[in-house]
């Protein structure tokens, strides 16, 4: 199902497909007015579109997972409405692009993941490392999955500093991944950019992107830096969706630290960013 991953090979481009009724960048296809087919049929639109343009994942989420204390308070989405938007996209997608790309599910419950799992999904993505409900963990691991465990916090304070405060949080989210069952090489790590950090942050992580991969043992990293807020205080207060080259800047510059996998928007033109940085970094 889906490409191989093989790590070290290229960098690889995972497309968000928001089943939303809200996204911080405004692509959230639960629209009002979409009854469920609808929402299904929206989403294989843009999911075709990103395979045809280079997908190697897809990455279904139907909970906005936008930081709160970026971009506002949001209502939380129950487990049973997320699996009436999420499922049935995630079962359409592997039925027809399963053969072309990777389905992963974008949850932090383990109830979801599992479903997501049994519907055709490959890979877990959880912002919150498998620690608000080590069901993710419990999910990847049955299924044989791959599972992402991203650094989050509430708020933006790091009394230690940034750097190894998120590589401790990653360490302990590692082990505690793997005492649930989920094997080492099945693990992918994201610094989480954007989450629970601000720009400054932001900054020293991606530029220390290199030593933080080493640093957690030469793990496979997802970096997903699409249209965040922190590059649009870069360009001068340019809107989410006017940071397509601060967001290729970013891509580039992360797959010269030895990034993995690149979580976007706007898969035609980053594919195209990353055939030229590969050619270039993995010589």
């Amino acid at each position: 199902m889906g490409p191989e991953l093989r790590w070290g090979e290229r960098t690889y481009v995972m497309g968000i497909v928001n089943v939303t009724p809200d996204s911080f960048s405004g692509d959230g296809l639960a629209v009002d007015g979409r009854d469920a087919e609808e929402v299904v049929s929206a989403a294989m639109a843009q999911a075709r579109a990103m395979a045809d343009a280079g997908a190697d994942i897809l990455d279904v989420g139907a909970e906005s997972s936008r930081p709160r204390q970026a971009y506002g308070d949001h209502p939380a989405v129950d487990a049973a409405t997320e699996m009436a938007l999420a499922i049935p996209v995630v079962r359409a997608l592997a039925v027809e692009l399963g053969d072309r790309a990777l389905i992963s599910i974008d949850t932090s419950k383990g109830v979801v993941a599992a479903a997501a799992l049994e519907a055709g999904a490959g890979i877990v993505n959880d912002v919150w490392a498998a620690r608000r409900d080590p069901g993710t963990a419990d999910a990847a691991a049955a299924a044989g999955a791959q599972l992402v465990l991203m650094h989050n916090q509430d708020g933006v304070g790091y009394p230690r500093g940034v750097y190894p405060t998120v590589v401790a949080w990653l360490r302990e989210a590692v082990e505690g991944a793997m005492a649930r069952g989920v094997r080492h090489e099945r693990i992918i790590v994201d610094p989480g950019i954007g989450f629970g950090k601000g720009t400054e942050e932001n900054l020293e992580l991606l530029h220390r992107l290199g030593e933080l991969k080493a640093d957690l043992g030469g793990l496979p990293v997802l970096v997903g830096t699409s249209r965040k807020r922190f590059l649009g205080e870069l360009l001068d207060g340019a809107g989410a969706d006017d940071r397509l080259e601060g967001t290729a800047a970013t891509v580039a510059l992360a797959v010269a630290s030895g990034a993995d996998v690149v979580r976007v928007h706007d898969v035609r033109a980053i594919a195209r960013t990353l055939r030229v940085a590969d050619a270039i970094v993995r010589r």
